[in-house]
């Protein structure tokens, strides 16, 4: 990772919410999920949040680098319908080695905070991260058919 990325930076980026990222479509498995109101889901927010951050950190990795979210603190406080306009926000609030912490927010075109909190990702080698991952998968135990 290049030492540019400074306490204070911030990363903007706005998403309209379409409809299949509302509650009934997290799980559509899911009967208790497919029951609930069509409002934008607490684990898309989620999502959304870690994309602003992972946004914010593309211009300071190197070459065969990436990052994970390995921590999220977010408080979903309002809905937010589909076709409706969120403004996201990350503020890098701390750089330690490989890691980075971030608050997040979504503001609707409203004015209304969304969701916010805290959220951090570990820059990572992504080859060697994607080694430990293919052992670990050729560890588990096949599941049956029957």
């Amino acid at each position: 990772m290049r030492d540019i990325l400074t306490v204070g930076d911030v990363q903007k980026m706005t998403y309209t919410v379409p409809a299949d990222k509302t509650v009934p479509h997290l799980y559509p498995e899911s009967e208790d999920y497919r029951i609930m109101p069509e409002v934008f889901a607490t684990g898309f927010m989620v999502g959304l949040l870690e994309w602003v951050a992972i946004i914010a950190l593309r211009p300071v990795l190197d070459e065969g680098e990436g990052s994970l979210g390995t921590m999220v603190n977010i408080q979903h406080s309002a809905p937010t319908p589909p076709g409706a306009r969120l403004t996201v926000t990350a503020r890098c609030v701390r750089v330690d080695g490989n890691y980075v912490e971030w608050e997040v927010e979504a503001r609707d075109d409203e004015g209304d905070v969304a969701a916010k909190g805290t959220h951090g990702r570990h820059v990572i080698d992504t080859a060697r991260f994607l080694k430990r991952v293919a052992a670990k998968a050729e560890r588990l135990i096949p599941v049956s058919a029957s």
